[in-house]
């Protein structure tokens, strides 16, 4: 493991021969966090005696084999995710000392795999933002520089992972809050087929889009974590009854005979120029593995982003009456009645982003404005999933940018949300659509930042995305560029 990241997967590995114990991993774990975090912001919550207690358990079995795929593999779960006897604020005053009773499913799922829980990463509140400046407990910065943004709703996780604080983390996935913070990190990030992972436990943003994913180092992180967090639940009925395959088995299939489709002509307006540059040759090497590369159109991707704001925000608007200070969230104290008191509660509790957004929600969904915008949204959604799902009925895999320009700095965008808004031109397509998205890294620019590459797929056909992902990143090897800084083995 010396001079390169400490992968989920050599940690275990490294754990189950005897080579190091599940204490020592997270010892130096929490010792990264405690030197690192109070210059990226990315962890909230740490609970050091329950990770040690956990470390302590598994060090004890008798058979470490039996520990689970995620044996002493330690992980940040993104603070939008409930965990059991641990804060769970969604970076939001609203919920600033709320403990939940419950963990997550996909949490509950990662600890049976042998995962241990570290703690929560910050987020933009509520999942509503693509920079992680909108939190209200302080920015996250970019571990490969700190002027500049992680990307959002995620970059806590993706921060993280990025500098080495941990080998995975869980995100959700709205309209691109794992996927883009992974490309403006150099991290590998999934949103599967929506109804593939459980939301139970997840504070819900818009129900219709939100999905839980993994942020990792590797393509084979990422398979397996997802592999253990999916799968149908009683608790959550939007979960699909579809099998969950092998992931991990699919990484080594290749791509010869994959069809990539490349929509280029998306590329030519409002992306930078290295971005674009960095994504097409990414896409001639998975064609000179002897994937077939085909020239498409999206129909409609470009009503993608006025759609998605519409229909996520009528959908927040709705999700986020409950927190009116009687049965969710703060309370104002010493209000003039129950209207005063709902109004300072939410006034109090949310922040800028939120209450633009709980706006107009509630203005496309208001009596004269329901029909002529949320209808019509509903409907325009329909045909862009129509357009993707007839491109990749053509073609196996759509290749795209994640975002069409790296890390841009702190504060550039928080007067301007349309700028903000169109930093997930090219992730809300699929979210719209539910099919399943990867972006993985594909290079840097010439300042050194991170470019990621996007690839889309059928509806629960993540194993192909595995499969194109994992050759790509053998090919490279861009996981194994970190920013200055970053942890790149323990040596435990």
């Amino acid at each position: 493991m010396a001079g390169t990241p400490d992968t989920a997967g050599a940690l275990r590995a490294a754990f189950v021969e005897g080579a190091t114990t599940a204490t020592a991993i997270c010892e130096a774990v929490l010792a990264r966090i405690t030197a690192q975090n109070g210059d990226l912001g990315a962890m909230l919550a740490v609970d050091e005696s329950a990770v040690l207690r956990r470390a302590a358990a598994l060090d004890g079995l008798a058979d470490r084999r039996l520990a689970g795929p995620l044996a002493a593999v330690p992980v940040a779960v993104k603070d939008n995710l409930c965990t059991a006897g641990l804060t769970t604020t969604a970076g939001s005053r609203a919920l600033a000392s709320f403990v939940p009773p419950y963990s997550a499913t996909a949490v509950e799922r990662l600890e049976r795999a042998g995962a241990i829980i570290v703690g929560k990463t910050n987020c933009d509140e509520f999942g509503m933002g693509s920079s992680s400046e909108h939190s209200a407990f302080g920015p996250v910065r970019n571990p490969w520089d700190h002027t500049r943004t992680p990307g959002g709703s995620s970059g806590g996780s993706a921060a993280a992972v990025a500098a080495g604080l941990v080998p995975v983390a869980l995100g959700s996935d709205t309209g691109g809050s794992v996927r883009q913070p992974a490309a403006l990190c150099g991290c590998v990030g999934v949103r599967p087929t929506y109804g593939r992972v459980s939301r139970h436990g997840l504070v819900a943003f818009a129900s219709s889009l939100d999905q839980v994913g993994p942020l990792t180092m590797t393509v084979r992180d990422a398979a397996v974590m997802l592999g253990a967090i999916a799968g149908p639940d009683a608790l959550d009925a939007t979960t699909a009854a579809a099998a969950v395959p092998d992931w991990e088995a699919a990484l080594g299939g290749g791509v010869r005979g994959c069809r990539i489709g490349f929509p280029a002509h998306l590329l030519e307006r409002g992306v930078d120029a290295e971005v674009a540059g960095a994504v097409t040759a990414a896409v001639k090497i998975l064609a000179s593995q002897g994937a077939e590369v085909r020239g498409i159109a999206l129909a409609h991707a470009d009503l993608a982003v006025p759609v998605y704001y519409m229909v996520a925000t009528a959908e927040a608007s709705s999700n986020l009456a409950r927190y009116d200070g009687v049965r969710y969230g703060h309370r104002h104290a010493g209000a003039d009645g129950l209207r005063e008191m709902y109004e300072r509660s939410r006034s109090e509790a949310f922040g800028a982003e939120v209450t633009r957004r709980i706006i107009l929600g509630t203005f496309v969904l208001s009596a004269g404005y329901y029909d002529a915008y949320y209808v019509k949204a509903q409907e325009a959604r329909a045909r862009i999933a129509a357009g993707y799902l007839s491109a990749l009925a053509e073609v196996d895999l759509i290749a795209l940018p994640t975002s069409p320009n790296a890390a841009f700095p702190l504060g550039e965008r928080l007067q301007d949300p349309v700028a903000m808004y169109l930093s997930d031109v090219f992730t809300v397509g699929a979210s719209l659509a539910g099919v399943p998205a990867l972006s993985m890294p594909c290079g840097l620019t010439s300042g050194g930042l991170p470019v990621g590459l996007q690839l889309i797929g059928r509806p629960f056909d993540e194993a192909t995305l595995f499969r194109a992902a994992g050759a790509y990143e053998r090919e490279t090897g861009f996981w194994r560029v970190r920013p200055s800084g970053a942890h790149r083995g323990s040596g435990a």
